[in-house]
Order: structure tokens, then sequence, then C-alpha cells
């Protein structure tokens, strides 16, 4: 007997998940439990990937013992597959091993055919049932088998509905069904070219490659790819003996919670139809009774109901999502699974089964997914509200919340709009830069027509918590006119839009928004989380304001504390300008003397914010020419303020000018040439914490300064020397027992490859994975995301790497220099301070390699608590 590919539900059980997947286990459980399930069987994951592996088809074997068990099912119910006198129908369900929207959709009432129909109708003695089983069931496999779109049969039935006067499907006589059934067929064969299969084992082998099939459609691939679903999963097939809901008046269906799933209210929760099949309740064609009603209409069904409910809640200790069917009185239970549910319920059911004493503190932590805190930390739209609009265009949810506001298409009009008129802004940009940063924290929202997850918009927006919707390339904007177009429509300065940064839907008109809520479910969790965790969660802050927010939320320091963001400021940025035209050293010192006391309020600020923990800070990172204007009247502006010739000016910014400016002149670079610059740094960060120390003497204040870019350990003996000359010279001075780290990022695969040399050197490091994915992938993070689609569709990639870090390349580098460094120095501080820092998988690697902490933007730090805490029990 080689590999078995075909399970009964008495056959298996609730643990086999990966190989029956969810639905398969849950119904193999019900069954071992003894409840009402209607008998059928599951064809595994493994025929799935079975099925890819011989080119797209389901090979004769498995064929064979498929069709083995249907007579193992035929013997089960005493029904026969295309039999007159009492045939079997069945449903064929998909079902991963992770619950995956968009997959394939149901197809029920499968073995009818022209000959059975005209039995089933005498047998039950309900003609209009039967004809209405079978034309659902043309419908159904048309659509989803052959892909012949749903809306031609729509149409059918809206003209039949016409011309018999009536409103209501339920309307259409027996005969109307049986006319309807006889135009499906025909449709059928105008579109596929062929009879519609009348023979139930073809129509079921049909049904089971179109479930197969359905794993690789490009929904389910965007699934996956957002979900870290990994495609060798493959998915199962539930083939189930039919039970009937739309028999008459005694029937019904329908779906129910076990606890509320939009506020975790402990209560039975759920709707139902009577007369009516599964997808009427789902697909919300006729409008639903509420659970309670069942009560008054059949209390003995709802009794059964209501206990069964609450026995499989015990057992799964979890809120479940259940499928239910009434055939003429009898109660039937087609699916059970752990519900999905909003965050704020999560917490809520989370916190209220460990108080039942159902689950442990532990299991609520593993319990709760760290993706879905975002929507308690940002704004959402109204629920009433966004179901009444309709999207015009999406993009990229480069940035989770809810925003709604008017357009403005500059920066500088989001900063005047909000001041000056107190106006709710959406800036609207082919793509942003960094000098957009003061326009962007006036924005609701933002959107673009370029850039990825991972471009500036979208980073410095998860940085504010501001919600960001990015490369929408079917938008052509007019930045200069001041107007958008996209689905059809104009929009200028002013008009409404709404945004959706969860989804990247885009909304032409204001959609009502709800701002976030914290409540004390969240704390109970969040003190659990800490509990377990070994990681420590620090934030990437750039400004007071950021630092305080990430305190609130728990961050522990700052693992990343940028200084260029704090050189676009419109008091800082001539000073700088100055700095950089400058022609001698002399000049150039006299103009960082100018941005001196600046950085030294700034660092001061930050130390005060989080209140003596570590706070690591970047000295400069970009190439100069990023702070020099581009357009010509900015730049003769600028050479009359400095007071030199424009000409003079412009062949200063022309010789900045870099072929690729991500790999030129930047970082220690920069401190290697210009060493005052570190220099000034220096000062800042040292004079600030003297200041601070002294201030707060309880306090053990101690700055980690971090020399970026990094790939020779003399370039980094070279800038370490300026840094401690400085800072031990200003210690001494002021009398003041301070400590200091001096540290570097690992962002160049050189740096990884020495950093045992490096280490003896540097005290800490951390990894700057956004840089480090750049350079070991080759590929610039701004311009991936133009050519990643095409990765994704031929399978090279599953996922964007910028968004999740990848563990096969970039993850060896680390563990390469998390152990090299080690070995130089055991007790080296070593943390993460990329995008990946709150990323719940890039955590769990964080965890794994034995990393101290992980460094995020402040409106991930709970994310990367829980994970961080869920990455320690897996262990």
């Amino acid at each position: 007997m080689g590999k078995k590919y075909v399970y009964l539900f008495s056959e298996g059980k609730g643990s086999m998940r990966e190989l029956l997947g969810g639905k398969g286990a849950n119904l193999a459980e019900m069954t071992g439990l003894g409840m009402p399930v209607p008998q059928g069987f599951t064809i595994t994951t493994e025929a799935c990937t079975q099925y890819y592996a011989d080119g797209e088809r389901v090979n004769d074997d498995i064929q064979a013992e498929i069709l083995g068990y249907i007579k193992e099912l035929e013997a089960v119910t005493g029904k026969k597959f295309g039999d007159l006198e009492n045939p079997l129908l069945v449903s064929v369900r998909s079902g991963a091993r992770a619950s995956m929207p968009g997959m394939m959709d149901t197809i029920l009432n499968l073995g009818l055919n022209d000959a059975v129909v005209e039995s089933f109708a005498k047998k039950t003695g309900n003609p209009r049932f039967a004809y209405d089983s079978y034309r659902r069931f043309i419908q159904m496999y048309s659509d989803v088998v052959m892909e012949v779109g749903k809306s031609y049969f729509e149409k059918l039935i809206d003209e039949l509905k016409e011309k018999r006067g009536v409103k209501l499907d339920t309307e259409l006589t027996a005969d109307d069904l049986k006319e309807l059934a006889g135009m499906f067929k025909a449709e059928y064969k105008a579109k596929v070219g062929g009879d519609f299969p009348s023979d139930p084992a073809e129509q079921l082998m049909g049904a089971i490659k179109a479930v197969f099939r359905s794993w690789d459609n490009p929904r389910a691939v965007y699934y996956r790819r957002m979900n870290d679903i990994p495609s060798s999963w493959g998915t199962a097939v539930n083939v189930q003996s039919m039970v009937f809901g739309n028999m008459g008046d005694t029937s019904g269906t329908g779906v129910a919670f076990s606890r509320n799933p939009s506020t975790g209210e402990p209560k039975l929760y759920g709707e139902f139809l009577m007369n009516a099949q599964g997808e009427d309740v789902v697909a919300g064609i006729r409008t639903p009774q509420t659970i309670d009603q069942l009560k008054e209409q059949n209390p003995a069904v709802y009794d059964e109901f209501y206990d069964i409910v609450y026995k499989l809640e015990d057992h799964y200790r979890d809120m479940q999502d259940m499928e239910f069917t009434i055939e003429d009185g009898k109660l039937y239970m087609l699916q059970t699974r752990n519900g999905k549910r909003t965050a704020a319920a999560a917490l809520k059911i989370a916190c209220d089964l460990v108080d039942e004493g159902k689950i442990s503190e532990k299991e609520a932590v593993m319990m709760i997914d760290p993706k879905q805190l975002d929507a308690l930390l940002h704004p959402q739209f109204d629920a009433a509200a966004l179901k009444a609009a309709a999207p015009i265009g999406a993009a990229l949810p480069a940035s989770p919340g809810a925003a709604c506001g008017q357009v403005v298409f500059s920066a500088e009009d989001a900063t005047e709009w909000a001041t000056a008129k107190g106006a709710d802004v959406i800036l609207v940009r082919l793509e942003t830069s960094p000098e957009d940063i003061e326009g962007m924290h006036y924005a609701k929202g933002i959107l673009t027509a370029r850039g990825g997850m991972t471009s500036h918009a979208a980073v410095v927006a998860r940085g504010m918590g501001t919600c960001c919707v990015a490369g929408c390339s079917e938008m052509s904007i007019d930045e200069e006119g001041k107007t958008f177009s996209l689905g059809g429509r104009t929009f200028k300065e002013g008009d409404y839009i709404s945004l959706d940064g969860s989804t990247g839907n885009i909304y032409g008109e204001a959609v009502k928004t709800a701002p976030a809520g914290i409540s004390g479910d969240f704390d109970r969790i969040m003190s659990w989380a800490d509990q377990y965790r070994t990681l420590k969660v620090r934030t990437n802050a750039d400004t007071p304001k950021d630092a305080a927010q990430a305190a609130a939320f728990g961050a522990e320091g700052i693992g990343l504390c940028r200084t260029e963001h704090m050189f676009f400021e419109a008091d800082r940025i001539a000073a700088m300008r100055e700095m950089i035209v400058s022609k001698t050293v002399e000049q150039r010192r006299k103009a960082l003397d100018k941005l001196l006391p600046m950085q030294r309020g700034d660092f001061e600020g930050i130390y005060e914010a989080m209140g003596g923990r570590p706070v690591t800070i970047r000295l400069l990172d970009p190439p100069l020419h990023e702070f020099l204007p581009t357009d010509e009247e900015d730049v003769v502006a600028l050479a009359k303020e400095m007071g030199i010739d424009a000409s003079e000016l412009k062949a200063k910014i022309t010789s900045l000018h870099e072929f690729n400016p991500m790999m030129g002149h930047r970082g220690c670079r920069l401190d290697v040439t210009y060493p005052e610059i570190g220099e000034m740094q220096a000062t800042a960060i040292i004079q600030a914490a003297i200041n601070t120390q002294k201030k707060h003497p309880d306090w053990k204040v101690v700055p980690e300064i971090m020399v970026p870019l990094v790939g020779e350990i003399k370039e980094f003996q070279f800038v370490k020397n300026i840094i401690t000359e400085t800072a031990d010279r200003l210690i001494k001075e002021s009398g003041v027992e301070l400590e200091y780290m001096v540290g570097t990022m690992i962002e160049i695969p050189r740096a990884a490859l020495t950093a045992d040399e490096i280490a003896k050197e540097a005290q800490f490091f951390s990894f700057g994975t956004n840089d480090l994915t750049q350079m070991t992938f080759g590929f610039s993070r701004d311009d991936a995301g133009n050519f990643l689609d095409s990765y994704y569709e031929k399978k090279i990639y599953e996922n964007d790497p910028f968004q999740r870090l990848d563990r096969t390349g970039v993850g060896k580098l680390v563990e390469m220099a998390v152990r090299m460094g080690k070995e130089s120095r055991p007790d080296i501080k070593l943390g993460i301070c990329g995008e990946h820092g709150g990323d719940p998988s890039s955590v769990e690697f964080c965890h794994k390699t034995g990393l101290n902490y992980v460094s995020c933007s402040p409106f991930r730090v709970p994310i990367a608590r829980l994970a961080a805490a869920q990455a320690a029990l897996r262990g």
C-alpha cells in the first residue's frame, strides 16, 4: 500500500491539520465528538502537492483512491452516486491549513443531472426544491470549475423574474426553475463549447481539480504573501454528503459565532435563513434573521444547537465560527473553526477565557496575532460608513489606519492648510522625499503614485503612525496643475478623499473615521507578554514627541535616532547648506558651530523623553546633496542668501551629484572626509548627556554612539578616535561621571563578513537590515517594486525581502556576524534597527539568533513586544 491520500471524517482527527487542512481536521474532530456531521472524506494537502508535481493533473492512483472512497461514503449513507432511487449528492470545499479567504468557492449539490433531478423531485415530493438545487449546481459548477462568470447566470435569473413579474428568487415556481436549469445548461454550452457533464464521477473530478487550481489563483497567492504562508503547503479538499436547507419552511441554514466577533461579548451571535442554502446567507442576497429568532421558530433545534456551540467552544478553548443546516427539522453541523475577530474582540476574548479558567495567560498571549494590534493603535473607518462607500482604486497598504481629508499636492500646502485653516488634509504626491517631512507630519494620510512598501513615504508614515497608501500606478497626477485622476474621476485641491492604510483602498469621498482606542484588555495582554519575552524592544525615534509616544507604548530605549531628520527644519537647513558649500575647514566649523546648540537641544529632549533608558544615536548618514535644493529658483534664492554667485552654487551641487548615491559619499565616509562633522555631533551628544545627567542625578544616561555604513575596521577606528577624543575631553572637563559606548551598524555585507575584526573595536552592533538587504540582493528598495511582482508571479520569490527578513541569505550574514562578534567580544550588545524590527516573523528570527533587542517605529512597539513573547514561548 503506497501513500494514503484520502481519509474518511471518521478516520481523521483534529491533530492532523497539516495533512487534512483546517476544515478537514475540524470535521474529523467533530465526528469523533459524536456531533451531527454529514459524513464525507478529505483528500489531503499531499494530493494537492502531487497534482502540481504531475503537471497539474490528478494521477490515476489518486483518482482510483477517491472513487474507492465514494463507494465507502455510499455504504455509510445508504445512497448511491447517480442513482435514480436514492441519489448521493455531495458538496466540495477547499480547506488549507490556515484559513485563507480568496480560495475556491464551495460547490453544492454535486451529483445532479437531468435524470437524477427528476427522480429527486418525485422522491422528496418537492419539485421546486429539486430544480432549485439543480440550477444552483449548474451555476456554481460553471462559475467555479469552468470559470464562466456568475454574472451571466444572475442576468438570466433577473430577466426571468421580470418576465414573471416577481421580485424574489423564492417566488419563482418549480416550472420556472426547471426552465432556468435548461437556460443555464444552454449558457454553459455557449460559453464552454461542450455539454454540461452528466456523469457524477466526472463532475467530482472537475471540482477537485478546481480546488487544487485555486491554490494558485492570484488572490490566494497575494494573501499567502501578506500572511507568510508557504506555497508548498497546498490545500486539502473536503467532499461531504449534502444536507438541504432549501427543502421548505422546516429547513434552513446559518452561520454563528460563540461570541461576538466584533466586540468579543460572550453571547451567541449569528444569523440564519429558512428555506435557503449556505451561500444565500454569506452572499447577502436575502436578509437573514438573527439566531435569537430560531429560539421562537424551533426551540428544540435551538437548544440542541446551543449545547453543541458551547461544547465546541469548551473543546477548542477558543471562540468558534460555525456553519449549520437544518434539514426538515434536523440539525447538522457543517464546519467549525476558530473565528476571525477584530483586534478589540481578540483581546477581550483572550482575557475573558483566562478569567473563565479555560486557558492560561501563556495561551492568551499565543492567541493574539501581533499584526492585529495595528488596528488598535490607528484610527479606523466607521464600519457602517465603510460598507456604504465604494473604492475608486487600490494600491499598496503601506502604513495602517484610516484617513479622511482634503487633497493637497505639496508638503508646504499640507502644513499651511493644517496650521492656518485647521483642515484635515491628505497629501497626494508622485513620491515623497526627505524635505516633505513637515507636511507629512501634518497630513492625516499620504497617497503616492510611485514607491513600494518600503519607500520613503511608507517608512516615514509608519514611523509617525500616519496612514499611507503607496504606489498607485493607475493614478495620473499633475502636481503643478494640482489635480489627479483615478477610477474615471478627476480630483482637485480641496476635494475630499479617504484612504484605508490597512487594505490599500482609496475612496473618492469623505468616509467617517473613529479614533484609535486602547483598552484595559490591551494592557493586561501586554503585561503578560512582557513577563515571558527575553528580547528587549526599543524604538526608532528622531524627535522627543516620537520618543515619548514610543515610551507610552512600552519601548525600553531608542535603538536608532537618525540625526539627519533634524536638519531639514527651516531654521537649520540654512546652516546645514552653509556647511556643505564651505570651501575651507574654518568656514565649515563656523557653520557647524551654528548647528551644535540645535543638535544638543534635540538630544537633551530625547534623553528627557526616554527617562534614563538607553539611546542609540547614529551619526549623519545620507549623502550631502540631499540637503541642497534642486529647483532653479530655490538655487538662486539660496545663493543670494549665502552671498555667493548662483553659478558657483550650481557647480557645487553638480560636483556633489552621484550616479549611485546609496553607495556613494555617505555614512562614516563623510566623517573620514570631514572629521569636523563627527566632532560636532559627538560634542552635541556628549554635552546633552552631561546636562541631562546633572539635571537627573538618579538616572543613568548612557549614550550609544553609532557609526553608520562601516565596511572596514580601519575606517571605524578612524571615526571612533574622533568620538572618544572629543567625549573623554568633555567628560573630564565637566567633572560628571558618564559612561558612553561606540558601536556600528552592520549594513554592508563586508562588515558582516569581518565582524570578528570590527567587534574588537565596536562595543555594539546594530543590524541595519534595510541597507543590508539592498546590498545583499543588489537591488534598491525604491526601484524593486517595479519588478518584484514578476518575481512573485514566476514563484522566484514568495515575499518582499524588505518586508520580511530573508533568512536564507541576509539572515545567514546576521547569524555569522552575531557568532563572530561574540567570539571577539563576549559582552557585545546586539540589536536590529531596520524596518524588520516590527515584523513578527523577523522578530522570531532575532530571538532565535540571540540578539539583545529589536528596534522598530513607535507604533510597532506593541507588535514587537507581543511577537517577542510568542517567540520565547515557542522556544
